[in-house]
Order: C-alpha cells, then sequence, then structure tokens
C-alpha cells in the first residue's frame, strides 16, 4: 500500500439521480476526476431557513488529485443546483499503488498549475 499520495475524495450530494449522473459525466470529461461514484438514494436531515428538513438525495464521490481539487470543487459548484452545495475534501492517506497511478493519469496533469 501506498502510504505518500497525492489524492483526494471530494464529495456532494445532489436531489436526483440524474443530477448526480450529469454531473459525474461532467467532471469526468473534463477530466477533474478519474473516477465518480453515485450512491443512493439516502436520506439526509438537515437545517435550512430555521427549519428541519428531511430529504432524498444521491451522493457523488469524486476521486481526483489535490492539485485538481479547487478547479472540481468550481466545478461542483458551477454545475449543483443547490444554492450552498455540500462539498467536502478528504485527503486519502494510502491506497493501491496502481489504482492510484491509474488515477493521477486520468486526472489532467495542468489542472491547478497555476495555484
Amino acid at each position: 500500500m501506498t502510504s505518500s499520495v497525492n489524492a483526494v475524495v471530494v464529495t456532494t450530494v445532489v436531489g436526483s439521480r440524474t443530477a448526480a449522473d450529469d454531473i459525474a459525466r461532467e467532471l469526468v470529461t473534463r477530466r477533474l476526476a478519474a473516477c465518480v461514484q453515485v450512491s443512493g438514494p439516502l436520506a439526509s436531515t438537515y437545517r435550512w431557513d430555521n427549519k428541519i428538513n428531511v430529504d432524498e438525495e444521491w451522493r457523488v464521490d469524486c476521486k481526483t488529485t489535490q492539485p485538481a481539487a479547487d478547479a472540481l470543487v468550481a466545478a461542483i459548484v458551477q454545475l449543483h443546483s443547490y444554492d450552498v452545495p455540500e462539498v467536502l475534501v478528504v485527503p486519502v492517506l494510502a491506497g493501491h499503488p496502481a489504482y492510484l497511478s491509474w488515477m493521477a493519469g486520468e486526472v489532467a496533469a495542468d489542472i491547478g498549475a497555476d495555484s
């Protein structure tokens, strides 16, 4: 297992399977993510406008590199229908070397180069 990696998982949730699939396809097409997994439906309970809500949502997990994370987050915010979308970036501490190598090769190398 590789313990020194440059990988992150960026997660968001959306209100429909169609929206999740559209975002997934767009992020992979733009080479911002190597792989995007959609899971759901799931129940989300949260407070918004001082009201407790329970909604059906789909989770979108994006595998990408640390240098591409800011551009990926910006793309999610642009594509998302929510006023304040949940977008979390979680570091990958270790993983299968062949997978991590493949992932890095699928994400555009010049993303984040100006950062």
